[in-house]
């Protein structure tokens, strides 16, 4: 069985071709960026075959999808004969509300409750709609899946995702704590416990998704039961370009002196803000650790203020759980930058963690024990793979 899993931005659309008999292979992968620019760029990505770039103006997602849809059954770089050989279509939807807990079939009464969840996630929804509609009249009869970022936090207790805010505004508005990297979350802590030989319906397990965007979750017999991230992905730990958890009196502090709308404020808190905006150097760790070792303050701050915040989550997180068995490191920070990880695990023996650092040091990109073997908590890197968790509930639902 061959499933394509499309990922849909505001303006692009990652995407990967996986056969699913047996243990999962890579056929292709590829991503569409620029979409609705004056250039537009495609990059398609066959296993075993040369890489094909095209630069060329590309109108909207339908543009993008169809020239996925013909590389994959080019003679020189396609991987399969015909597009009858795709079986099934799984799609990353940002949101799912409160709607859905799990994945599903797409359907007229799926694709309403997606379209409904707009509001809450608006750069991600309406394109994440239009690659299934797309795929509709591209692949007609084809089935697809819809399989959500929010949908494993949705075991969140109440007191765990409503705001103290009037109660009204979670009836009227369903404002309350969502959580997001649902996908990752789940695949990282089943992989870790698969290697160990767990149980994950015994285990307290608290996942570190850092990237980009990073969250933390508290997982309790495979169950998450509290998240980082919140009605937004801005809340939690510092992010590359966001704040974390803020005080909003100091955003309307901030908005009343500088005269900020709430567009400009929505764009100051995501996209100006963490460590770039503390450091005023770069959101990659890797550019702060060369700045820091170059005597940058600021550079070393933001890197401090990442490890600081995801080390109190944790420590929170393990009094949520009433103690932790595992502790997971993923996502491009948690699994390449040894750096991070030893600054949020040192200092934690009273935890019961007992860092190895020479097992840490360079480890980037594997599945790795990172404790030594008198830790009473398991310290690993873990890598993740949204896109497997997403072509292995698509294949399970349509088989």
């Amino acid at each position: 069985m061959n499933v394509l899993v499309l990922n849909c931005g505001s303006s692009s659309i990652k995407y990967q071709l996986l056969n699913m008999e047996g243990e999962p292979t890579l056929l292709a992968k590829g991503l569409v960026e620029k979409i609705g620019l004056p250039v537009g760029s495609f990059t398609h990505k066959p296993e075993g075959k040369d890489k094909y770039v095209v630069e060329e103006p590309i109108k909207d997602h339908t543009a993008g999808i169809d020239l996925i849809l013909k590389a994959l059954v080019n003679p020189q770089h396609g991987v399969i004969n015909a597009l009858t050989d795709i079986n099934a279509v799984g799609h990353r939807v940002a949101h799912g509300g409160e709607f859905f807990a799990k994945s599903v079939i797409v359907d007229a009464d799926a694709k309403e409750k997606i379209a409904a969840c707009c509001e809450l996630a608006p750069l991600h929804n309406p394109a994440n709609l239009t690659g299934i509609e797309t795929m509709e009249k591209l692949l007609p009869g084809v089935p697809q899946v819809a399989v959500f970022d929010t949908s494993f936090h949705q075991t969140l207790p109440k007191e765990a995702y409503i705001y103290g805010l009037p109660y009204k505004y979670y009836e009227q508005y369903r404002v309350r704590r969502y959580g997001f990297h649902g996908t990752s979350h789940k695949f990282v802590a089943q992989k870790a416990c698969n290697i160990l030989g767990w149980n994950i319906e015994n285990k307290k397990i608290i996942t570190c998704h850092l990237g980009n965007g990073s969250s933390i979750t508290a997982i309790n017999k495979g169950k998450s039961v509290d998240t980082s991230m919140g009605f937004t992905p801005n809340a939690g730990v510092i992010m590359g370009t966001r704040t974390g958890d803020l005080d909003l009196g100091a955003l309307l502090f901030i908005c009343d002196k500088e005269g900020l709308n709430n567009a400009q404020a929505n764009d100051l808190v995501n996209k100006k803000s963490g460590l770039q905006g503390v450091s005023d150097v770069s959101s990659d760790c890797r550019d702060l650790q060369a700045a820091a070792a170059a005597g940058n303050e600021k550079a070393r701050l933001a890197l401090d203020i990442l490890a600081y915040d995801v080390k109190k989550y944790v420590g929170s997180y393990a009094a949520v759980l009433n103690g932790v068995d595992l502790i997971v490191f993923t996502g491009g920070i948690g699994e390449n930058d040894d750096e991070v990880r030893e600054q949020v695990c040192r200092n934690m023996e009273y935890m019961g963690i007992h860092f190895d650092t020479a097992a840490n040091k360079g480890t980037r990109g594997k599945d790795k024990i990172l404790s030594m073997s008198d830790s009473k908590v398991i310290v690993m890197s873990i890598t993740t793979d949204e896109e497997l968790v997403i072509a292995t509930d698509t294949m399970n639902l349509i088989k």
